[in-house]
Order: structure tokens, then sequence, then C-alpha cells
């Protein structure tokens, strides 16, 4: 199975507890940090999109009608 991503890096800054706690569960669960992070941002609920428009370093995306 060969999905195409579109990539765009993140860097973030972490407590050394969050990286701890980071480090834990991924070696807990087997799974890398990247697919953690990215699933947990799919979970994330955003309120209030109508006519929302959010600048990224490279454009404008715009949610809602």
């Amino acid at each position: 199975m060969n999905k195409k991503w579109a990539v765009k890096r993140l860097t973030i800054n972490l407590t050394t507890e969050e990286m701890k706690k980071l480090e834990c569960y991924c070696a807990l669960t087997g799974r890398p940090a990247t697919d953690v992070v990215r699933e947990l941002l799919r979970t994330l609920e955003v309120d209030n999109t109508e006519n929302f428009k959010m600048k990224t370093a490279d454009s404008t995306i715009t949610v809602g009608s």
C-alpha cells in the first residue's frame, strides 16, 4: 500500500516531560512519534468554522461556506 503524502515539515518545542511522555507512549505502542502526533491532530475539532480563513506560509485556507 503506497500512500502519497502532501508533506509539510513541522518542528515543535516540547518540555522534557512532554517528550518523555511521547517517547514512553511510542515505546509502549511501537508506533513512531510522527504517527502519534498525526493521529492526535486528526482528532481535533474546530468550532466556528463558517467562513474561517487561516493564513499559512504559502497559501490561505478557507474553511466553511
